[in-house]
C-alpha cells in the first residue's frame, strides 16, 4: 500500500472535481445546442440593392459588390462598441462637420469618410502617425494649411481640420470630378487611383482592382451611412440620453505665449485637464507661439457642463428610439 502526501491527495481532489465541473458544462452546451429556443439569434443586416452616395446612385446587386457591402454591414453590427461610441460621439461633431462640409461645397455624405476615419474620436491616431478626425499624415496637414509641431498640431483642431479636409477633396475633384474616386483617393492616394484606372481601363472606381484595405474603402463609408440612417437594424437602440452633448464653452483669443498651462487654466477658473480636452491641438503643458500668431482657446462654461439626460438632444431623431 503506497502513502500519499497531503498535498498528492488535494491535487488529486482538485484535479477529479476539474473533470466533473468539465464534464457538467459540456452536458449543459449540450442541451442548450438542442435547445434552439435558448440559442443567441445572430442577424445580418440587409444589403440594399441600391445606395446613393453623393447624390450617384451605385447598384449593389453584383455577387461581387453584394458581398462586399455584406462585409461591411456585419463589421459595422458585430463590433458593437466601436459602433456605438461612434454613433455616440457624432452628436456632437457631426453638426460641426456638416456646416464646413456644406460651406466648402463638398457633399454631406463625406461626413462618413470621417467617421470612418477616427470613428467620430478628435484625439484618434494610427500606427502610422495620421491624426485626428480625418486622420491627416504631418506633411498632407502642413499642405492644406494647418500648424503641425510638437507644441502645436492642428491635425486635433475639429474645425482647422475639417477645412484642410475640405480643400482636399475639392483638389481631388478637380482631378476626378468623381466623387467615389475622391474617396477613394483619401485612402489610396490620388496618384495611384489615377494609374490604376489607367492600367486596368476602366472609369469605375468600384470596378478597380485594390489591395485590400482600400478596396474596402469606400463600401466602408457606404456602410456608415446606412447605420446612421437606421442604428435600431444593427440592434444599436439607443435613447436620446445616450447620445453625447456639445459642450459649451466660451473662446479666449491669445496672441502670445503660455509658459504654464496649469496655471493659465486656473486663472481661467478651469483646469488644465478641461482645456486639454477641448483644446487637443495643444500638445504639451506650454503654449509658445515664437512667431506671435492668434489662437483662440476654449474654456468650459462651469455652470453648463454636467450630464443633464434631459436636455440632449439628438442631431439626428433616427439615431434613438423613442
Amino acid at each position: 500500500m503506497h502513502l500519499y502526501s497531503k498535498k498528492t491527495i488535494m491535487v488529486a481532489m482538485m484535479l477529479a472535481c476539474a473533470a466533473f465541473s468539465h464534464q457538467a458544462l459540456c452536458e449543459s452546451r449540450h442541451t442548450q445546442a438542442q435547445d434552439h429556443s435558448t440559442a443567441m439569434p445572430y442577424s445580418c443586416p440587409q444589403v440594399p440593392e441600391s445606395v446613393t452616395f453623393c447624390g450617384k446612385k451605385i447598384d449593389l446587386t453584383r455577387f461581387d459588390r453584394h458581398e462586399r457591402m455584406d462585409r461591411e454591414l456585419l463589421a459595422f453590427a458585430y463590433m458593437h462598441s466601436t459602433s456605438i461610441q461612434t454613433i455616440k460621439k457624432a452628436n456632437r461633431y457631426f453638426p460641426v462637420v456638416e456646416a464646413i462640409l456644406k460651406e466648402y461645397g463638398i457633399p454631406d455624405d463625406f461626413k462618413y469618410l470621417m467617421a470612418i476615419e477616427s470613428n467620430c474620436n478628435p484625439l484618434a491616431r494610427s500606427h502610422a502617425g495620421a491624426s485626428g478626425l480625418w486622420q491627416f499624415m504631418q506633411t498632407t496637414g502642413r499642405e492644406y494649411g494647418l500648424e503641425v509641431n510638437k507644441n502645436v498640431d492642428e491635425r486635433y483642431h475639429v474645425e482647422k481640420a475639417t477645412v484642410a479636409a475640405c480643400k482636399y477633396l475639392k483638389a481631388a475633384y478637380a482631378k476626378y470630378n468623381d466623387w467615389i474616386a475622391v474617396a477613394a483617393a483619401y485612402n489610396a492616394g490620388q496618384a495611384r487611383i489615377a494609374s490604376q484606372m489607367d492600367k486596368q481601363q476602366t472609369d469605375d472606381t468600384l470596378d478597380l482592382y485594390l489591395v485590400e484595405e482600400t478596396a474596402r474603402y469606400v463600401y466602408r463609408i457606404i456602410a456608415a451611412k446606412i447605420m446612421f440612417s437606421n442604428p435600431s437594424a444593427f440592434g444599436f437602440c439607443l435613447k436620446a440620453s445616450d447620445l453625447y452633448m456639445p459642450i459649451p464653452y466660451k473662446e479666449v483669443t491669445v496672441t502670445t505665449g503660455i509658459a504654464n498651462l496649469a496655471e493659465w487654466a486656473k486663472r481661467q477658473g478651469t483646469t488644465y485637464a478641461l482645456v486639454k480636452n477641448l483644446n487637443p491641438w495643444l500638445r504639451d503643458n506650454f503654449l509658445q507661439n515664437v512667431s506671435g500668431r492668434t489662437y483662440i482657446l476654449r474654456i468650459p462654461i462651469p455652470e453648463k457642463m454636467h450630464y443633464s439626460p434631459n436636455d440632449i438632444v439628438p442631431h439626428d431623431k433616427r439615431w434613438v428610439v423613442k
